[in-house]
């Protein structure tokens, strides 16, 4: 094959292959959303999140996680940090409310989330956060793998002993119902098929042992419950009776089938419609 033709083809795969992304205005917003193919960072004006004070019953993972942000936020050594445990009991709420509270404590902190299935895209991410003017918390919402999912290796060598790891103005919080990102049955499955039953294991098990924290989230009692949504109706001038709040939230997770700060929510949305408050 002629130097011709190899370099036609050479050029070829240049142009297949996507431009590098551009840098945003980080002035634009305090958080962004990932997107690949191609590589970009979308500002969002208005994230969805509630206010740091209407988190009930997590208080604990709450204190700890605004320590941890509050410490990368002002240069000083943090951890990547795993929020894990029941559905519907804020883990990425408390995410994005912490990121508010010390945004405005102490500014210059931008959120940047992205999406489970963009983790192969990771490095390209983290070449452009890594110049960017501001601490960055990049945020993974519902992490977790299945059985032939080799998305995970993407995230190991980013979150301890890869050769450049996470640049040292980005922290990384991740979400997940499973303490160690994959179900129980996947774990048994390995330890009974392996060859090397511990190693099999261990090269998965080992991702969440790279988070610094592990928050856990518990499901909550009714009584719990029950202040959650007082504090809702406290902080946007709902009125109801305790009798009354108490009967009809007690019916509405009954036939929900749950209880939790997701249920409670959805029971207020449906309180304040009925009230005539807007959220």
């Amino acid at each position: 094959m002629s130097d011709e033709v190899l370099t036609r083809i050479a050029e070829a795969l240049e142009r297949l292959r996507p431009p590098p992304a551009e840098a945003p205005d980080w002035s634009a917003a305090s958080a962004f959303v990932w997107h690949a193919d191609p590589d970009r960072l979308e500002p969002v004006a208005q994230v969805n999140r509630v206010d740091l004070s209407l988190l009930l019953g997590v208080d604990r993972a709450r204190d700890t996680l605004l320590q941890n942000t509050r410490q990368f936020a002002r240069g000083l050594p943090a951890n990547n940090a795993l929020l894990w445990g029941a559905r519907g009991m804020g883990k990425s709420s408390l995410v994005k409310a912490v990121h508010a509270a010390v945004h405005a404590e102490e500014g210059g902190l931008a959120l940047v989330e992205m999406q489970r299935e963009d983790l192969p895209t990771i490095s390209r991410l983290l070449t452009l956060l890594r110049d960017a003017p501001a601490r960055v918390i990049l945020f993974c919402d519902d992490l977790s793998f299945s059985h032939d999912d080799q998305h995970y290796k993407s995230l190991k060598a980013v979150l301890d002993g890869g050769v450049e790891g996470r640049p040292d103005n980005v922290v990384f919080y991740a979400t997940s119902n499973r303490r160690h990102l994959m179900p129980r049955d996947m774990i048994e499955n390995e330890r009974s098929s392996a060859i090397n039953p511990s190693e099999a294991v261990e090269e998965k098990v080992s991702l969440s042992d790279r988070f610094g924290l592990w928050l856990g989230f518990h499901p909550c009692s009714q009584d719990e419950y029950l202040d959650i949504i007082r504090g809702y109706c406290e902080a946007y001038g709902v009125e109801i009776s305790d009798e009354d709040l108490r009967a009809e939230a007690v019916e509405w997770q009954a036939t929900r089938g749950s209880r939790s700060g997701r249920v409670a929510w959805q029971y207020f949305t449906d309180l304040a419609g009925r009230k005539g408050v807007r959220l």
